[in-house]
């Protein structure tokens, strides 16, 4: 493990709280770490061995956690044999965990509108997030969701009740936990799911960003986490209006913990192209410097 991160990681014997399934083979899991809880922020994410026959680790972002009770949550959908083992695990049994891992978002208090895009599985970092500033004393936070999902969204949906003016009219669905922590958002989805804006998220996104004054903008910053070409079209739109933006970036690893170079994407840094690992640099970077320098995915 790379040095400057000891102490940081936590290894831990996590013992499954509760494993739900949604459509589309989504899993939400519960897992009891303690440590990781308590360490935990957003944009982090831990390294689990779906079990004990398939050495290698998955990356899986942290969608929620919860110090005072130490537990924290993960979603992923089933891809390939190693995600398809984990749905197997039961209440009670246990997985290894490794994490928190990463740098992750770093809220502007100079910014305090917070627009929150994400895709698919890319949508648990940004959920961590909604929660730490729908909660965070001092600074008065306005974020603002936009979520999409070509599959069903594997959350609770409502009726929007919190307002988000200038999005279009047929946007009326909402994540009813962000609704509970004071956090309008509206959804988007190409396949037709009822109260969803049908189109790309980006693009959804775009129409309430550009229908804010001059000055809402200059106090806005985009976070984001999602495919490639999400990030891409996302950062075309921060582009457009002078927005900064820190992006969570997805990756294929093998250690996760720095050493292997496994994760590495170039970085513009002062005018300088830089090859940084997306699991312990990472996975959050600014927008800008990541574009600029020619990632593709």
């Amino acid at each position: 493990m790379n040095k400057s991160h000891r102490g940081t990681i936590f290894s831990a014997d996590a013992e499954v709280i509760r494993q739900t399934a949604f459509p589309g083979g989504q899993y939400i899991v519960r897992l009891r770490a303690p440590d990781c809880a308590r360490a935990a922020a957003p944009g982090a994410f831990v390294h689990v061995q779906c079990t004990p026959g398939i050495p290698m680790r998955r990356p899986l972002s942290i969608l929620r956690a919860n110090a005072a009770e130490g537990w924290i949550e993960v979603l992923y959908k089933v891809v390939g044999h190693g995600l398809d083992a984990l749905t197997r695990a039961e209440a009670g049994e246990t997985v290894a965990v490794l994490g928190p891992i990463g740098q992750g978002f770093h809220a502007d208090p100079a910014r305090p509108i917070a627009v929150l895009i994400g895709g698919g599985v890319g949508i648990p970092p940004l959920m961590f997030l909604a929660e730490v500033l729908g909660h965070s004393p001092g600074v008065r936070w306005e974020p603002v969701a936009f979520f999409g999902s070509e599959l069903p969204f594997p959350f609770e949906l409502a009726p929007a009740q919190l307002p988000v003016g200038g999005v279009p009219a047929v946007a009326t669905a909402s994540l009813s936990l962000l609704e509970t922590w004071g956090v309008p958002s509206r959804l988007a989805s190409n396949a037709g799911l009822p109260g969803c804006f049908p189109g790309f998220v980006t693009n959804l996104a775009h129409q309430w960003i550009a229908g804010r004054p001059a000055a809402d903008r200059a106090r806005m910053t985009i976070y984001a986490c999602g495919p490639t070409p999400m990030l891409k079209a996302t950062q075309k739109v921060a582009d457009e209006f002078a927005i900064p933006t820190q992006l969570c970036l997805e990756e294929f690893m093998a250690c996760a913990v720095g050493g292997c170079a496994g994760c590495v994407v170039p970085i513009m840094l002062d005018g300088q192209r830089h090859m940084k690992r997306v699991c312990v640099d990472g996975p959050v970077f600014d927008g800008a410097s990541v574009y600029t320098a020619g990632v593709t995915g």
